[in-house]
């Protein structure tokens, strides 16, 4: 981690049993992250951000769900998230180094996108910049990504912006593991 300290302390272990229970079945024993032992401080943030976790199998691919995650917090410049979500799901998701420097540096035209994930992409792109999708995006994204897809596509970008605004409004440490943004 870096030497900067967030505006809002974390907690230092030992941490309540409670809240070691909750960081051991999150992280499965590795040390919590920042923003958690931030939150975990705060019982209704911590609680709230724990209700609207999107991490579990849910309508969208690993591969997908990462696409959407990193592709957002990449927007919101949040190289804290974006970085622990390369560093965990990135080889998992079987992203490229060519994809995942997509997400920061690439767009939706981008040639290592499948039509699919190029529709992904420029949906991430148009909720981000407009807060809505035009009729022409949503029959785009209709096309490969079924109703309950496309909500959790919208329910994640809102979710990882929210995310962002806690890791960059906090000034979060970079994770010492997270993956940095490409130069």
């Amino acid at each position: 981690m870096s030497h900067f300290a967030p505006r809002i302390a974390p907690l230092d272990p030992p941490f309540p049993p409670k809240i070691q229970q909750q960081f051991d079945r999150i992280m499965r024993g590795a040390p919590p992250l920042v923003l958690f032992r931030v939150l975990a401080g705060h019982a209704r943030a911590w609680d709230k951000f724990r209700a609207g976790g999107l991490l579990d199998p849910g309508p969208l691919s690993l591969r997908q769900r990462e696409i959407v995650i990193d592709r957002t917090c990449a927007l919101n410049r949040c190289e804290y998230e974006w970085g622990v979500h390369v560093a965990i799901f990135a080889g998992a998701a079987k992203l490229t180094e060519e994809e995942v420097r997509a997400t920061v540096l690439g767009d939706a035209a981008s040639a290592c996108w499948s039509p699919a994930e190029q529709t992904l992409i420029a949906a991430v792109d148009a909720l981000h910049h407009h807060a809505t999708l035009d009729d022409e995006g949503f029959a785009a994204l209709s096309v490969h990504y079924d109703e309950a897809q496309i909500l959790e596509i919208m329910l994640l970008c809102g979710f990882y912006r929210t995310v962002s605004y806690l890791a960059n409004g906090l000034k979060l440490p970079l994770e010492e593991k997270a993956a940095r943004f490409p130069g």
